[in-house]
């Protein structure tokens, strides 16, 4: 019982931070998320040193820092629209970071450093560009749908727990992740294509095919975000990313779906024209 109510004030205290973060102001955001973050690359960056890789978690931490303000620069108008340009220059420093060192494994180090960036720092600091849905011509901070689709990620990890809890006989992928059912995803589906549709009564815009849309992405990448994770645990023969969250693991057990949907997510906003 104490497990449960654990894992209950944790969640309740992490889904607060999350509405906190996105509703109230930019600056706000960039601090918890930009937190978010940094904490859980450096998750990702000691996960995958459990496996004996020697990524440069230093630069990769101040590279998704950078990028981060850099992105929040861009959309609160403070700094230009191509400023990003600068990661090209940082990208080649990392390479040749990695020639001169003494440390084997050039290509592997820079690789991996290089994933923990693009795994973890650019689907947050996509998130500015979402809730700047304006941006660049009226860049106001409006954090609706953000909010929505933290919602769809909710309901349908919630739903598939409970409905594979109850139902799940039929394994998802029993190698990498034994605890997925076909029968928890066929609930999570229901419960995320009903929040979508709820969404588009809360918040009118985008349009109800885009929520329907945005909840078919979540239930797609969301599945493969969290069997990704998956496989890397599994690999490494570890329960949990980290312990930061009493009763859930750690940082990264909990982003795992979002940072498969943040990307797809933005993508199809843009192109639908809704950001």
């Amino acid at each position: 019982m104490k497990e449960i109510t654990r894992r209950s004030v944790t969640g309740i205290v992490y889904m607060l931070l999350m509405l906190a973060g996105a509703a109230f102001h930019p600056v706000v955001f960039a601090i918890i998320f930009g937190t978010f973050m940094y904490f859980t690359q450096l998750e990702f960056y000691r996960l995958v040193e459990k496996a004996k890789s020697k990524p440069r978690k230093n630069f990769g931490l101040g590279l998704g820092i950078l990028f981060f303000l850099i992105c929040f620069g861009m959309v609160n108008s403070i700094l230009p629209a191509k400023s990003y340009l600068i990661f090209v220059p940082a990208l080649t420093f990392l390479l040749l970071f990695e020639a001169f060192s003494e440390r084997s494994g050039i290509l592997q180090n820079s690789a991996i450093t290089f994933t923990g960036f693009v795994y973890v720092a650019i689907p947050f600091s996509l998130l500015h560009f979402i809730v700047h849905p304006g941006y660049p011509n009226y860049p106001v901070f409006n954090s609706n749908i953000l909010i929505g689709v933290f919602l769809i990620v909710w309901i349908y990890d919630s739903m598939a727990y409970l409905a594979g809890s109850k139902f799940g006989k039929h394994k998802l992928n029993k190698k990498i992740s034994p605890n997925k059912s076909w029968e928890g995803c066929i609930g999570g589906t229901i419960g995320a294509l009903l929040m979508g549709i709820l969404n588009f009564k809360m918040f009118p815009q985008p349009t109800l095919i885009d929520w329907l849309v945005i909840s078919v992405l979540v239930i797609i990448f969301g599945t493969l975000g969290d069997l990704f994770e998956s496989v890397i645990k599994r690999r490494l023969k570890v329960k949990d990313s980290g312990t930061m969250l009493p009763g859930h693991g750690g940082l990264l057990d909990r982003f795992d779906s979002l940072l498969f949907v943040i990307p797809v997510v933005y993508v199809w906003l843009s192109f639908s024209g809704n950001v």
